[in-house]
């Protein structure tokens, strides 16, 4: 998967003030602000490729800095919870340190480790995946190979999307400062791409965003939207164009994702291949396949490819790109609908999901079938963890991860996770609902696949389940949102309940309503997109319905809870940064509070835990009465459960047992 956006859009943090500022030391205590001088010592590797530190108690992330390098750094941003900082001078370095060949390195943020010998980068990047799925996965001691390297050190994407000032200039947004810096030659892009990139320089300002596609062995290109300026002698507003992966030709229309490193492409499809062991009579599933790269590239291995794709114009792109290959059938629609109505079941999976992992349905449905061999490639480590300790707690074995440089010189790898359904082993008895009557009366099982619910759940400190329920999620004919997610936090909680026979079930579900209708969660980027520009400035809420049922005895409990969230009035560059940053589109509504980047939520008033998605607070009310025998001398932590004012802004049904 490509998580090009962020690397291009987002860039280094540029000096935030010329006038004097004051230096302070590590001890002390003094509130920061933009343009003081911190002297630091640099611990470890950030999220997003800074060095961390701490100061006065606050972790502070320093772009430009290498973990055991002390450092003078300047504040750039103060944040909430931590600081935004950037090198200006290295007191003891690195033997890892070299200099960055760009000149807009230090104002641009798309590359944060070109101050990083290539070698170190790799070794940097592993760690990062090993460190996601420990934390992230609980997986203790994975096997993860070495990065694969990139055969183009520079020089390697053939995608860019530029913002655009007022005065026609391209550039991309520095993501701390948020100031724009004009660019006129990218290091990470191949020629075809700045070549263009000179041609529509100061010439473009009839649009703010402006991307640019170049095939890197086709010579043809795509620049989107239509440009009329005089002065541009390109063509522009192509619909697709061509680019070649491993001596194949691809169509790629305009909306259709495609790798933006064609040669690690091709090397990712060979790690399938090889890691999945493919053979003539497999009969192999991509799903998330866009154009059908992987499909395709595949196809000569198995007895046949399903490929599914979601985008109409990525499936007609693929149908013709398949020409000539009887053996490759493109499904249109969602994966997480497809793969619950096969008819014919695969052995081999491909999953290829985009930066934020897959839908919870999809990974429910791939439980179902227990396809014998996966292989899941992402391009977001913890996304990858968080999924892939999901289908292991399903029964899934993970065998190994192989991380492979797609985006040289950024913090962001590419990894191929190889999954195995144990074929010997039945998993019949091995149910919550099978265990001895003493262990089973403390038996919790969450019927979501929800990362944030799992979370949450999580910390509480108690002994769960995930079991995912595959429930329509469509309203009926004049149901209130309080009554909607009701109901279906009532259907999840039943349809697990009925097939365990013993335990306490859990069924959550959450929607946001906007002046009294109910929202629906955005599918893809343009639909985050809208649903962001309608409710910014605007005060909206978020309703969560919670259900608990005692699996033996029928009994029930359902509830619902209302908190309200308040957006600021953010721009529509912000929001564009955003978007094309790989924010979660879940968080485009009342999920808002999460978003640490973009920060649009101002204001909440209720319980927060509530907006995230499963009211802890609520939950283990609704336990208590139900009977759940809650390990002995356990305690809730106080940072966990919400506080005893956070149902001040309840506005759902009451609750109802049921037996």
């Amino acid at each position: 998967m490509d998580s090009s956006e962020q690397q291009t859009q987002q860039a280094t943090n540029s000096t935030a003030g010329d006038g004097p500022s004051r230096a302070l030391d590590s001890n002390s205590i003094a509130k920061v602000s933009p343009g003081d001088r911190l002297e630091l010592t640099l611990t470890a590797w950030g999220r997003l490729g800074e060095a961390m530190a701490e100061h006065a108690g606050q972790n502070v992330f320093v772009f430009g800095g290498i973990p055991g390098e002390q450092v003078v750094a300047e504040v750039v941003r103060v944040h909430r919870k931590y600081v935004s900082a950037k090198v200006v001078e290295v007191v003891v370095g690195s033997a890892d340190r070299v200099e960055p060949p760009c000149p807009y390195y230090g104002e641009c943020t798309g590359c944060q480790w070109q101050h990083l010998d290539y070698g170190s980068q790799l070794l940097a990047k592993r760690d990062k995946v090993i460190d996601a799925l420990a934390r992230v996965g609980g997986f203790a001691d994975p096997e993860v190979s070495a990065v694969l390297p990139s055969p183009d050190k520079y020089g390697y994407r053939n995608h860019a999307r530029y913002t655009v000032n007022r005065d026609g200039a391209l550039g991309f947004v520095n993501r701390e400062t948020r100031r724009f810096v004009r660019i006129d030659d990218c290091m990470l892009m191949h020629q075809g791409v700045n070549d263009l990139l000179r041609q529509l320089q100061d010439r473009s300002q009839e649009t703010t965003q402006l991307s640019i596609r170049a095939g890197k062995h086709s010579g043809d290109a795509l620049v989107q939207p239509t440009l009329t300026h005089p002065g541009i002698t390109v063509p522009t507003g192509q619909k697709r164009y061509t680019e070649s992966v491993d001596g194949r030709s691809f169509f790629v229309s305009s909306p259709s994702f495609f790798q933006v490193n064609v040669e690690q492409a091709a090397q990712a499809a060979a790690v399938i291949r090889e890691q999945l062991s493919l053979s003539p009579d497999d009969l192999l599933l991509d799903a998330y396949t866009g154009v059908g790269t992987f499909a395709i590239l595949l196809a000569s291995s198995v007895k046949k490819v399903i490929a599914v794709e979601e985008s109409t114009s990525a499936v007609a792109d693929g149908r013709e790109n398949a020409a000539g290959l009887e053996n490759v059938e493109f499904v249109p629609g969602r994966t997480e609908n497809v793969l619950s109505g096969l008819a014919e079941r695969p052995n081999v999976v491909v999953l290829d999901p985009p930066r934020a992992g897959c839908q919870e349905r999809a990974l429910a449905a791939l439980l179902v079938m227990k396809t014998p061999r996966v292989a899941y490639v992402s391009c977001d480590a913890e996304t990858l963890a968080r999924d892939l300790k999901i289908l292991c707690q399903g029964g899934y074995s993970l065998e190994r991860v192989v991380p492979i440089d797609m985006f040289p010189q950024t913090h962001h790898v590419e990894c191929v996770a190889v999954l195995r359904w144990p074929e010997a082993e039945s998993r019949a008895g091995d149910g919550p609902g099978d265990r001895p009557e003493d262990e089973a009366v403390s038996t919790l099982v969450l019927a979501s696949a929800s990362p944030r619910r799992r979370e949450l759940l999580h910390g509480l400190g108690l002994d769960f389940e995930i079991l995912p329920a595959d429930v329509p999620e469509v309203p009926l004919p004049g149901e209130r949102p309080e009554e909607l997610v009701q109901r279906l936090s009532r259907d999840k909680a039943s349809k697990i309940a009925e097939s365990l026979g013993r335990g306490y079930v859990i069924g959550a579900d959450s929607v946001v309503v906007y002046q009294g209708k109910s929202v629906g969660k955005p599918a893809d980027d343009d639909e985050a997109l809208a649903m962001l520009r309608q409710l910014r400035g605007t005060t909206h809420h978020v309703c969560t319905g919670l259900t608990v049922i005692e699996a033996a005895t029928g009994r029930s409990l359902t509830d619902s809870l209302t908190s309200q969230v308040t957006l600021r009035e953010f721009s529509d560059q912000e929001l564009e940064a955003s978007i094309a940053s790989g924010t979660p589109r879940d968080k485009a509504g009342a999920y808002a509070v999460q978003d640490t980047e973009l920060r649009p939520a101002s204001r909440w008033e209720g319980c927060y835990n509530n907006i995230i998605g499963l009211p802890l607070c609520r939950l283990l009310e609704m336990l208590a009465e139900l009977g759940y025998r809650f390990p002995n001398e356990w305690r809730p932590a106080d940072s966990v459960v919400c506080g005893p004012d956070c149902r001040s802004a309840v506005g759902g049904g009451e609750a109802e047992a049921a037996t």
